[in-house]
């Protein structure tokens, strides 16, 4: 599977923080040199001090700067990068960035820009995934006319989920019950995709009452030749946003993950994918599965699949990039016990999961075997409202879900991070429910455990944590000289 030389000399990263790290990584391993562009706030970030070389990008605020694809094209091009990783978010889905790069004489580590229109559209998907003989749910698109959309969305019945055609992340979406807030809603939900995307385009489909959210990993070499590495379970979320993952989904029959890993496959090859990708579908409780939308990029929650599998997806996305295709048959991945990914988010989740700042005063994370702490973060870093709220991700492996559970519970206690309030403690919280250990999980789960979830009286472990930040708060940080951060432990799954 290894090869005697690198897949490239170069690479630019166009991307920041843990991603950035967790990139920077695996390039290290190979042998591939790294350039990290920055925002001039992030001059001193431990994603910087990590690469081998590091460019200043310049805007308005330090997002319009990571978003500035002719800005990091051009410095691609000056620190003498061979190829371009995206990433995931800012330009990671933008077929025009990907075209751009590749005209620029460059590899864009993705897949190709027709994908990336094709895939990202998600009415245009999902009348492609019903040509190739994936299920999709009833639905309906919007146009210019609000009230025919309104008409034509209520003949499916309710309840429906609504949502912005070129959206993510949760904008422009929302859950409607009845016909009396369906047209309220269609307006905010144009409102918001035209505020948040660019384009007001909506569409409506009947909304699956405790479903789940399961996602298949596939990768592409571009000519036809798809593998999937099986599954993940994402239904534990706040907002549409995801906040714990795990591969393989738990209570989930070995036949219905083999249909669903099948249809994914069946998707990615009509499209002749290339690269890394993520075909997400729901899961009904009665055991219908219908497609959701495909991510044409690395997925936050990507950890968990190598946990189980023992591959390193971005070692093998910049195999597939370099030309050097798929070195795996389907038959030689397998899947070696159970992992959990925690999104660790400067948030306040009594308060709606409102977004925390602060400085980071004092990290430690936990350690061990079967443990990755990815983040790019650094004593003295500061925590603003520039980027999303994820700080860090903890993943965690062991020989089953049960094992799994009580490892990342542990890991949580062992976690220390003072200085911005976190989520924690509700993570370990919704680990120890009984309905995380023993039920079949949905994307309801935080709403309908919210009571059992709140924040308790302090247990010892917390409140120790409580006297630690404030012992912390009373110590002289503006002398503190950081030393860099030791570099990520090797990527790798969980074996006996």
């Amino acid at each position: 599977m290894g090869h005697d030389t690198p897949p490239f000399k170069r690479i630019l990263i166009a991307n920041r923080g843990e991603i950035a790290c967790r990139v920077i990584d695996t390039c290290r391993r190979l042998g591939v040199e790294t350039v990290a562009v920055h925002h001039l706030s992030e001059r001193d970030a431990r994603f910087v001090r990590l690469a081998d070389t590091s460019a200043e990008i310049t805007g308005d605020t330090p997002v319009a700067a990571y978003l500035d694809a002719d800005q990091i094209i051009a410095t691609a091009r000056e620190t003498g990068a061979e190829a371009i990783h995206p990433g995931y978010g800012f330009l990671s889905e933008n077929s025009g960035f990907a075209r751009a790069v590749e005209a620029a004489g460059l590899v864009f580590i993705g897949p190709a820009p027709d994908t990336i229109d094709l895939m990202g559209d998600k009415i245009r998907s999902r009348q492609f995934a019903q040509e190739n003989g994936v299920p999709v749910a009833p639905s309906v698109t919007g146009g210019e006319d609000i009230d025919a959309f309104v008409e034509e969305a209520a003949s499916i019945g309710f309840p429906l989920l609504i949502k912005a055609s070129a959206g993510g992340g949760g904008k422009g979406m929302s859950i409607v019950e009845g016909k009396q807030d369906l047209l309220t809603r269609a307006r905010t939900a144009r409102s918001e995709a035209e505020r948040y995307f660019g384009d007001p385009t909506i569409y409506a489909e009947r909304y699956i009452e405790r479903p789940r959210h399961i996602e298949v990993q596939v990768l592409g070499d571009g000519q036809g030749k798809v593998l999937h590495l099986f599954e993940r379970e994402c239904s534990v979320q706040r907002r549409f946003q995801k906040i714990i993952e795990e591969a393989p989904a738990g209570h989930l029959d070995p036949a219905l993950r083999d249909e669903i890993c099948a249809a994914a496959v069946r998707l990615s090859e009509a499209v002749a994918y290339r690269n890394a990708g993520t075909v997400e579908f729901i899961l009904a409780p009665d055991g219908t599965f219908y497609f959701l939308e495909m991510n044409t990029r690395l997925q936050v929650e990507h950890p968990v699949t190598e946990m189980v599998t023992g591959l390193d997806l971005v070692a093998l996305q910049l195999d597939i990039a370099a030309g050097r295709g798929l070195p795996l048959d389907q038959p030689d991945i397998t899947l070696t016990g159970h992992a959990l990914e925690c999104r660790v988010c400067a948030e306040v989740p009594e308060q709606d999961f409102m977004p925390a700042t602060g400085r980071i005063l004092h990290l430690d994370p936990p350690a061990g075997d079967n443990i990755r702490f990815e983040n790019g973060l650094r004593e003295g870093t500061d925590v603003t409202l520039d980027f999303d709220s994820m700080l860090a991700k903890l993943v965690v492996a062991a020989p089953d879900r049960p094992a799994a559970i009580a490892a990342a519970q542990q890991a949580l206690e062992r976690t220390v991070l003072l200085g911005v309030e976190t989520n924690l403690n509700y993570l370990a919280r919704i680990l120890s429910h009984p309905a995380f250990r023993d039920d079949p999980l949905h994307t309801g789960f935080v709403a309908e455990h919210q009571a059992a979830l709140a924040e308790p009286d302090l247990s010892p472990h917390e409140a120790a944590r409580v006297l630690m930040a404030a012992a912390l708060t009373f110590r002289e940080f503006r002398t503190l000289a950081f030393d860099a951060p030791e570099p990520y432990a090797s990527i790798g799954g969980w074996r006996n």
